[in-house]
């Protein structure tokens, strides 16, 4: 579960800032699950730049409630979080300093979207959430204002989770969980696993203690594919349960996408009990250059996309709105790379062959 979030300052010098405003989406994963947003009464004045910047001026925030005030709020919905922001550094100094003037100590894990952004999206231009959103086809308003950065914050990071072939989003997500967590008996412990996986098409991953995968595998029921694998009595899959903390799960949409992220997953983190994928697969031609795919997304607002560009694979993704498939430069910032290998070649000339795709859109190089 994750605290996205954006706070917004009187600014002035180092660690003698007031909070303004403040904005929490709890999300877990897919949507966001519950709202925090209010303004705060900082007690100072706020410094004229930051009046021009955001638009909130001491005549606003006069009745406002001041954070002794929000708070156990905060506390109450960050319980179990990992906190997200962009620039995490700064939002999480300003919660640590607000908490320490009443005397609590507010410790989190922390994600900085503009670190992830940096690995995941390489090679922007700038990496501040105004210019990234551009780059990326995100629509931005309200913007340095809490809940306006928050609800593009949160969209930016639904992209880098999809782009995030190491799972280290992932696995950092199942170390903070396991800390609450108590392993009772097996069975109990597996029938929860199964509980909270959902019957939607997608990859699941297997964890020990520390978080690392030990398996993954894709099913069009991720709940079928969890319950035929707890069920398994063969020594290596007796060995493999033995070792399981927790199962965390990626809905796709997509059963194509599901396959490459399993395939991925795989190469990039060699799971003890994945077994290599077989290489005896016929050399792959596509007829079609250059193209975008279109196929199934994780809800109904939601398409899942595939770029084949002068006849090699690039990678997959998501959009949400319409414009952004129409501009290719777009696209690319959006999509997955994916290696242009006989594996994946085989898997999306089979999706083709079968008519699965919803819309193909042809392009000039």
């Amino acid at each position: 579960m994750y605290a996205i979030l954006d706070i917004e300052t009187t600014g002035g010098k180092f660690n003698e800032e007031g909070m303004t405003e403040i904005a929490i989406h709890k999300f877990d994963g897919k949507k966001v699950v519950d709202k925090f947003i209010t303004l705060v009464n900082p007690e100072i004045p706020i410094q004229p730049f930051v009046v021009q910047l955001t638009g909130i001026n001491n005549n606003m925030l006069r009745n406002a409630p001041k954070f002794h005030e929000i708070a156990k709020q905060i506390v109450n919905i960050t319980e179990d979080c990992i906190l997200v922001a962009h620039n995490a550094n700064f939002d999480y100094r300003i919660l640590r300093l607000e908490f320490s003037r009443l005397g609590y100590n507010f410790v989190k894990d922390t994600l900085c979207t503009v670190e992830l952004s940096r690995k995941l999206i390489p090679d922007q231009d700038s990496y501040s959430l105004g210019k990234l959103c551009k780059s990326l086809g995100i629509p931005m308003s309200d913007r340095h204002r809490a809940n306006g950065d928050t609800i593009a914050t949160v969209k930016l990071f639904k992209m880098l989770l999809n782009k995030d072939i190491g799972k280290e989003i992932i696995k950092a997500n199942v170390k903070v969980e396991g800390k609450v967590k108590v392993k009772s008996n097996v069975n109990s412990h597996f029938q929860k696993l199964l509980e909270k996986a959902p019957r939607k098409t997608g990859v699941y991953y297997v964890h020990n203690k520390e978080g690392d995968i030990l398996y993954t595998s894709k099913n069009k029921n991720i709940r079928n594919g969890v319950n035929q694998l707890l069920l398994r009595k063969s020594n290596r899959a007796k060995s493999l349960q033995k070792k399981i903390f927790d199962i965390s799960y990626e809905e796709t949409g997509s059963l194509l996408i599901a396959a490459i992220k399993s395939l991925q997953t795989v190469r990039e983190n060699k799971p003890r009990f994945n077994t290599s994928t077989s290489q005896n697969i016929p050399t792959v031609v596509f007829n079609i250059e250059n193209a975008l795919f279109i196929d199934l997304g994780r809800n109904t607002a939601e398409k899942s996309i595939f770029l084949l560009e002068n006849g090699q694979l690039k990678g997959y993704g998501y959009v949400e709105l319409a414009h952004q498939i129409t501009h290719i430069d777009i696209v690319k910032n959006l999509i997955t790379p994916i290696e242009d290998n006989l594996f994946n070649r085989d898997q999306f000339k089979k999706y083709l062959d079968k008519g699965k795709f919803k819309k193909i859109i042809r392009f000039e190089s």
